[in-house]
């Protein structure tokens, strides 16, 4: 039996069935994942419970970890971060604020892999925006602008021992790990170019993105705010259910997100591994 694949409506993001990722996966399984992930970027298989073991299997058949600096995994597991909130925390949920994984990394992860453990009666999605359409739907004038133009990643917000302080983290039931590396800054392009399909996308994200380089602070806000406003548009967002023991899978070269909250009260529980991914050309 052959994977079944049921993309979204405007084919952003698809849930994929007839596939048991705790058995361990053939080869044609895996191609054929991976090419419903080029496809659509974001993947997502429900009813899948797996162990430990079985969610790092799952993440090698597809490349090797990726580096998760600045979070601490769990125990016996270095390769898996926790992803928890508890329901009395009064900080805003980790990964709350839009995103692309890592961005501040000289070659960020190529994807991002969520299984879902604790999953609150109510809130608790996950926005994801489509870095291709909103390339695509840039003016072409828009285009040439930013064809040649690279932009300032750092990890320095959230993650300095000053930004640690100012987001909550000695308040989170995580254990985030503050670093003065944190403070180093990393050159990508704002278009993107997508090593396996060779489309487009727009790459810049609020959190990591702090300026454009060769730019005035002024010409600098101007042009990123409108990247996010425009990126972050209704029209390219999807906004992702989570079930327990759901996995999803989306491609970090294309896609950004954000945790949504909502769910006072409840605790939330997922297990994340990274693949490694490449340097953005």
């Amino acid at each position: 039996m052959t994977i079944s694949v049921t993309p979204n409506p405007n084919g952003f993001g698809a849930a994929i069935r007839d596939v048991n990722l705790s058995n361990g996966l053939t080869a044609e399984d895996i191609a054929d994942i991976r090419g419903a992930w080029l496809d659509h970027q974001v993947v997502f298989f429900p009813d899948q419970p797996l162990e430990h073991d079985q969610l790092e299997a799952f993440t090698n058949a597809f490349g090797d970890f990726g580096n998760d600096p600045y979070v601490k995994a769990i125990d016996g597991y270095s390769n898996i971060l926790e992803v928890r909130r508890e329901p009395d925390e009064a900080v805003a949920p980790f990964g709350g604020s839009w995103h692309s994984d890592w961005s501040f990394q000289e070659t960020p992860p190529a994807a991002t892999i969520l299984h879902a453990k604790i999953i609150p009666p109510v809130g608790g999605d996950t926005l994801y925006a489509d870095g291709i359409a909103a390339y695509e739907n840039l003016s072409e004038s828009m285009r040439g602008e930013l064809e040649n133009l690279q932009a300032v990643h750092s990890a320095r917000r959230p993650y300095s021992h000053e930004g640690y302080k100012a987001s909550g983290g000695p308040d989170r039931s995580m254990t985030i790990l503050p670093n003065d590396d944190a403070w180093a800054t990393q050159l990508h392009p704002i278009i993107r170019t997508h090593p396996e399909s060779g489309r487009k996308a727009l790459w810049v994200n609020p959190v990591y993105t702090l300026n454009v380089h060769g730019m005035s602070e002024v010409e600098s806000a101007r042009l990123l705010d409108e990247l996010f406003k425009h990126a972050l548009s209704d029209e390219f967002l999807y906004a992702h259910k989570w079930q327990n023991n759901m996995l999803t899978m989306w491609d970090n070269r294309s896609v950004q997100h954000c945790a949504q909250g909502g769910y006072d009260g409840h605790r939330r529980v997922l297990h994340r591994t990274t693949l490694a991914g490449d340097q953005p050309v």
